[in-house]
Formats: C-alpha cells, structure tokens, sequence
C-alpha cells in the first residue's frame, strides 16, 4: 500500500485551509514546510504546538519535514546551519516525521560543481551525522542549482556520505528542469537508495511545471518501475502549480487537488492501491 502526503502549504498559508483540503481528499499526512507564511523550522514553540494540535484534531500525521536545510550557498559560513540542523531533527522528533529533507548547497552560477565536491560531501556528511545519531531517515532531494541536481552527483553523494540514515529523496520536475529525463537516465542509478518520492512533473522544452503524466518527467514509467520493485513508502505531492520558487511552490486549492487527481489517476489506471 503506498501512502499519499504533500505540502500542504500550497494549498495556501492558513494551516486550516490546508488541513480541510487534504482531509476532504482523504489524505493521512503531510509534509510539513510552512504555516502561516512562516517555515517549520521558524515557527514558534507555541505556532508548533497549535500545528500539532491541529494535526492530532484531524488524524493526520507528518511524513516529512520539508526543512529548508542545505539551502544556502556552498560559500556561506555552514556552523549556524549545523545548528539549524540540529533543531530540525528536534522538530522531526516532535512531530514524530520518519524523514527529514534536505539539500546539498547552492553551487555558484558558472562554477564546475566539482570544484566544490569535497566541500559539498564534508557539509553533507556532517548533516548526515546529525540526524544519524538521533535515527532520523534524511532524503536528499534532487534541485536545480545545487551539487545534487543531477543523477550522477545524487549518487556520489549518498555513495560518497556513506550514512544508512541519508538515502534519496525523488523529484521527476527538478531532473526535468535539470535536462535529464528521469526514468531513462536515473532510475537504475537510484533505485537502490531512493526511499521517498516528491511528485510533480515539468516539460523539457521550457521547465513549466505540470500536473503528474502530463510532462517529460516519465511519471508513469517510475512508478510502474517502484510497483514492479515491490516499493512501499510515501509519494508527497508538491504541485507547483501556480508559483514556483527556491524555497516553496505555490498551487491553490484547486490547484492542489488537480495535482491529487492527475496522480492518483495514474496510480488507478495502473491498479496500485494507496491510501
């Protein structure tokens, strides 16, 4: 049974608003990023106890955090960040989130990236012994921009890290806007790390981001791919759909449950149980 979560708040800021959309559609977890215009890992001790209230009211539980960690410039002075790290994982173990997402560093435009490999790995591993040494699950997800954007250097950093506690976190959109087409050219590379899934979908010709199936993102071949494997795990919508940008998306209400349906249509259609 694979289960459905998402960023609840592209649905909109007001966490209400979020939890009604993603009650009615009959999900039992979100991703946790942001309520009320601010990050999770900003939030407050009381706005954290408010979410939690509000999650417990309805049933529904955290899949992720979907921290903004590894988010800075490969340049930037990274002990406050270790520090933000560490709340991070104090955050995930407050709402009781199996995986923490994070990233590999912002790389500088025009620069190789593997001028800043050795770097990249040790900030990384130094992450990775974070959440390892209080047994959190980190996904390491795919963006535009940073050391990890394309297959390739997604693997050689959970080779390179070497942490049973960072795997990857997929993402068919970023691969797309990086110019690689998922399926064909990452999926056998990954499988063998890949523990959660983000789902959302982009055109090559231009990056526009689109519902699941609708671009080149090779959606449905991935899946089908992860049914065959035998995978069991979360696929966390992230539509996008509306406003797109370095820390967060934005889609709407209607928006975010045009994203629910193109994909659970696709799980249908391919006769996947979810819930």
């Amino acid at each position: 049974m694979w289960t459905l979560s998402g960023f609840a708040d592209e649905i909109g800021p007001d966490l209400d608003l979020q939890l009604e959309v993603v009650t009615e559609l009959g999900l039992e977890y979100i991703e946790l990023r942001s309520a009320w215009d601010t990050n999770v890992l900003d939030l407050t001790d009381a706005q954290r106890a408010q979410v939690a209230a509000a999650l417990k009211e309805r049933n529904i539980r955290v899949s992720s955090i979907g921290s903004p960690i590894g988010k800075i410039d490969i340049t930037d002075d990274v002990e406050p960040h270790l520090d933000r790290m560490r709340h991070c994982v104090e955050v995930a173990q407050e709402f009781e989130a199996p995986f923490i997402r994070l990233f590999s560093f912002f790389i500088p435009t025009g620069d190789n990236p593997a001028d800043h490999r050795d770097e990249v790995l040790r900030r990384m591993d130094a992450l990775a012994a974070i959440g390892g040494a209080a047994g959190i699950a980190m996904v390491h997800e795919n963006e535009k921009h940073i050391y990890g954007d394309i297959p390739s250097r997604c693997l050689d950093i959970v080779q390179s890290v070497d942490n049973e506690h960072l795997q990857i976190a997929w993402d068919a959109a970023n691969f797309v806007q990086c110019g690689v087409r998922p399926y064909s050219e990452g999926y056998t590379m990954l499988r063998p790390h890949l523990t959660y899934v983000q789902i959302k979908d982009a055109l090559l010709a231009d990056g526009t981001v689109v519902p699941a199936g609708a671009g080149d993102g090779e959606v449905r071949e991935t899946v089908r791919a992860l049914a065959e494997d035998g995978f069991d795990g979360f696929f966390s919508l992230e539509p996008h759909l509306a406003a797109a940008g370095p820390f967060g998306g934005f889609s709407g209400p209607e928006l975010w449950k045009t994203a629910h349906q193109a994909f659970t249509s696709i799980l249908t259609e391919e006769n996947i149980p979810f819930a």
